[in-house]
This record gives C-alpha cells, sequence and structure tokens, in this order.
C-alpha cells in the first residue's frame, strides 16, 4: 500500500476483509474437516469479499452462503473448498467445465489449482460482474461462455472434471457425454428436500460410480438463458 502506513492491514482488505479475517476462515475450515493444504492455501490468499456486493463485504469470510442478486448466491466457504477437495482427491484435473459461474469465486478458487477452468453461466449479468473479477485478478487461465449450462460446453470438450454448482435430480446427459474417460462429475443431485454431493466417476462401459459426500443445499439447475 502507498501513501500512509497501515502496519494492521494489507492490500487484500481492512478490519473485517482483512488477512486475519481470512485466517479466521481457514481455521475454521480445517476445524470443519477441510484438510488439503493446497485448497487451504487458496482460501487463506483469495480475497472472497472482492466476490460479493460492498454491502456484504463485511461478512464476506464468515462461513455462509450469500446472495449475489437476481435470485443467486455465492456458497458457503466449506462448500467451495470441500468440492475443491474432493475434485483434487484423486490427482490433479488438467482441464475442469463448471456450471454456474456465479460470482465467479468457485472457478477463481479452481483457477489457482488446475491448469484450465472453463466456466458456464446462464444469467448474462452475472457472467458479466464474474468475468470483471477474473480480470482484476488476472485470472487468465479461465474460459467463460454466456450459455445453457445443461448443455455444458461441448466445442472444448472433453474435461477431466465437471463441477456443478447448482442442484439438478440427474446429471444432465449431455454433460456426462463431455466427460474424458476416468473423469469425475461432482455436484448437489436430487429433490430439493434432499440433495446430496455426489462424485461420479465414468467407469468403463458407461457406468457411473457414486459417492456421497453428504447434505448439501444449492439454487436449482435451470435450463435456458437469461
Amino acid at each position: 500500500m502507498s501513501g500512509h502506513h497501515a502496519p494492521t492491514l494489507d492490500a487484500g482488505g481492512q478490519g473485517l476483509t482483512s488477512q486475519r479475517a481470512r485466517d479466521r476462515l481457514v481455521a475454521t475450515l480445517r476445524a470443519e474437516g477441510i484438510v488439503d493444504p493446497r485448497v487451504l492455501e487458496v482460501m487463506r490468499t483469495l480475497p472472497r469479499h472482492a466476490f460479493v456486493d460492498e454491502a456484504l463485504a463485511a461478512r464476506a469470510y464468515e462461513n455462509t452462503a450469500l446472495p449475489i442478486g437476481l435470485g443467486q448466491t455465492i456458497s458457503q466457504p466449506w462448500i467451495v473448498a470441500r468440492m475443491t477437495e474432493a475434485l483434487l482427491e484423486h490427482g490433479t484435473p488438467a482441464k475442469v467445465l463448471e456450471i454456474g459461474t456465479g460470482s465467479g469465486y468457485q472457478a477463481a478458487v479452481l483457477a489457482r489449482l488446475v491448469p484450465a477452468v472453463y466456466s458456464v453461466e446462464r444469467i448474462e449479468e452475472l457472467l458479466r460482474q464474474a468475468r470483471r473479477r477474473f480480470r482484476a485478478m488476472k485470472l487468465e487461465n479461465i474460459r467463460t461462455r454466456h450459455d445453457d449450462g445443461m448443455l455444458g460446453w461441448p466445442a472444448e470438450a472433453p474435461y477431466d472434471a465437471i463441477v456443478l454448482t447448482a442442484a439438478g435430480e440427474l446429471p444432465p446427459p449431455e454433460l456426462l457425454a463431455q466427460l474424458a474417460p476416468g473423469g469425475i462429475v461432482l455436484g448437489p443431485f436430487g429433490p430439493p428436500s434432499g440433495q446430496r454431493l455426489l462424485r461420479l466417476r465414468a467407469g468403463a462401459g458407461g457406468h457411473l460410480q457414486r459417492e456421497d459426500l453428504g447434505a448439501v443445499s444449492f439454487v436449482p439447475l435451470l435450463a435456458g438463458t437469461r
């Protein structure tokens, strides 16, 4: 920081958006079972307050989901960390497709850990804001597209992993078709009252191995664009 000196602040925010607030969040994540040091380090260094409205910035490092407008939310940090950890558990995927860019926070976390992130968002205004954030943070390994997420991004397929940040009853077949052999689909599935975070691995003959990672609550996966 230039000009005045403020030894207790850092360039990543002040007071409730400071590095100290991020450190506290990481301590919470660790206490709640997040163990991957790479994921914890990204959560410690990535400014989550940059992905929410200024009015909510003071709450950015609480372990809670926050509204981002247009009926959407930024996921609870624990969920972002858990999904990222689950994605990296059996090796780092080279190419990840994200369905539902939203605020851009999950994509930004992934972009610090995997070589290439492709992200599709159906709400144009959200995508515009996310793109601005990616540019400001110089996250050049994220490519984005305004489209119906249920269709994925077939032109760039196959993907080693596909992450959904909205919940459907089942993974759309169009997405499964874009998965590389042995790739994984990670996301919330099931009815609104009983969503589960599932990790599905593409096995031989199109068979999906299913791992249940626990109960979650996400906005619904919707078709179309706006």
